[in-house]
């Protein structure tokens, strides 16, 4: 099939992007990477009457220190990312994590914030950035707001992001003390999507954030971390699981319970940060 008809616009500016937003309305679609949204398109299951393609902003692009945190331009790619020194010396989750997306293809041209917006359940890139504590800075023609990740992820393919707003950077505080992340997915082949995955980042102080994902409608901050049991009790509890066209609820919650006996357990540091 071929995408339906659109008509599109490459802004020079975000301001010139804020514009086209708000003449067009409900008929834009932001274009970035693309790797979700041209495909979608290409089967119908997206029709945007008119594509704005922020993908060449400079303004989104860039990766910086600022202010006890690290900051990641929405438009940097994966591949970039991955080979950034800032990347592997302060966040080597990422760097662990951007292996198992896909493609070389798809990472060289996907992006960190287009993956956040699409809000797949099963992107690793959405989990991560929950499991180390990171805000999104959304932007828009009346100025600029944070929103941590605990809030930003409503539901499958549904964000924060309100009309207007653009996914402009990400930012991941850095921490005071050194910690280590661990990351691990199960799926049928290399390059497809998780079945159930998981991301851990813990602390010398005895902090841990333990995220799941692709086992329910967003990615899951599980309660109880470092400690396994308590871990364990609270995916029985807590966690709502979806299936998916290829695993069904039990299967997923098993995967759950795998993954966090998996990395809990671990007793070495996996990188240090």
């Amino acid at each position: 099939m071929r995408a339906a008809p659109f008509a599109y616009l490459r802004p020079d500016s975000l301001e010139e992007a804020f514009e086209a937003l708000a003449q067009f309305g409900d008929e834009a679609q932001l274009l970035a990477g693309g790797q979700s949204l041209m495909p979608a398109m290409a089967l119908r299951m997206a029709r945007p009457g008119v594509l704005v393609d922020i993908s060449r902003l400079a303004a989104l692009r860039g990766i910086a220190l600022e202010e006890g945190a690290l900051v990641l331009g929405a438009g940097t790619t994966y591949a970039e990312a991955l080979r950034a020194p800032l990347v592997a010396t302060h966040t080597p989750l990422l760097v662990e994590a951007i292996p198992h997306i896909a493609h070389e293809a798809v990472r060289s041209r996907g992006t960190l914030g287009g993956s956040l917006a699409n809000a797949d359940p099963a992107s690793e890139m959405p989990a991560c950035m929950l499991a180390l504590g990171a805000q999104v800075v959304l932007r828009s023609a009346e100025g600029e707001r944070a929103v941590s990740m605990e809030e930003f992820a409503l539901g499958t393919y549904t964000t924060a992001i309100e009309p207007g707003e653009i996914l402009a950077a990400i930012r991941i505080p850095l921490p005071e003390s050194p910690r280590r992340s661990r990351f691990r997915e199960i799926a049928r082949r290399s390059g497809d999507y998780a079945m159930a995955g998981a991301a851990l980042v813990s602390d010398e102080a005895g902090e841990a954030r333990f995220v799941l994902f692709a086992v329910s409608d967003r990615p899951i901050l599980v309660p109880g971390a470092p400690d396994v049991d308590a871990v364990l009790a609270a995916i029985d509890a807590e966690v709502e699981f979806f299936p998916d066209n290829h695993v069904g609820i039990s299967t997923k919650r098993h995967l759950a319970g795998v993954l966090a006996r998996d990395l809990l357990s671990r007793s070495a540091p996996k990188e240090a940060a």
